[in-house]
């Protein structure tokens, strides 16, 4: 049996107070790209109580996501969009979820993300990295952006860290490590980084600002 919403507010409250449970309940969040980095930290933030979650891309499950992704063997062909909206409403189910099966470029990452608070770069490549990044940073200054870069391989977890890079923009990752050199990407090394950018946003509305 599901719970109520109330029920559901009044454990999470428990857990992280009724300030903070108000701030997350009122967010907004973007979460661009639904790999290893975004359909993780989508989770996570979704199990923090995050009122609304806007998850966007264009790609569908593939076996080769199974190893460090939050799908499922069933969910094979569907689109990442609706395959982790049916796994985030399972988790979350009073969550205000949008979703958008597209690709974001410069043209239509203003209005697509003018609704969110914070903006999650979890792109896996570099060019599509730096195009939100620099699009955001020059066409929406006053938006947080929490970026994701080197988490590949199986380096020591430590090497993976959070830096304030400007007022409102944070990178996590070690900022080295690339698929291209070596094993690839690790499911639990992957989990760090996006742990540590699900946390970064967490901390973002909470008004906890790392120097």
């Amino acid at each position: 049996m599901i719970p109520t919403k109330e029920e559901m507010y009044a454990a999470l409250e428990e857990r992280h107070g009724k300030e903070l449970q108000k701030k997350l309940n009122d967010a907004s969040v973007a979460v661009c790209g639904l790999g290893g980095l975004g359909s993780n930290i989508a989770v996570a933030l979704a199990r923090a109580g995050v009122g609304r979650l806007h998850i966007l891309d264009f790609d569908k499950v593939d076996i080769s996501n199974l190893n460090r992704q939050q799908y499922f063997a069933e969910q094979l062909g569907m689109s990442k969009t609706d395959a982790l909206y049916d796994t985030l409403k399972r988790i979350a189910p009073y969550c205000d979820i949008r979703k958008d099966c597209i690709k974001l470029n410069e043209d239509n990452i203003p209005e697509l993300l003018a609704d969110a608070d914070i903006i999650v770069e979890a792109f896996d490549k570099a060019e599509q990295k730096a195009m939100l990044v620099n699009c955001v940073l020059e066409n929406m200054p006053e938006k947080y952006l929490v970026s994701g870069s080197g988490m590949a391989g199986i380096a020591p977890s430590n090497m993976i860290t959070t830096k304030r890079v400007t007022k409102r923009f944070y990178i996590c990752g070690d900022g080295v490590s690339d698929v291209e050199d070596g094993m690839g990407l690790v499911s639990s090394r992957v989990l760090i980084c996006a742990g540590h950018q699900a946390h970064a946003v967490i901390r973002i509305i909470a008004g906890e600002f790392d120097i």
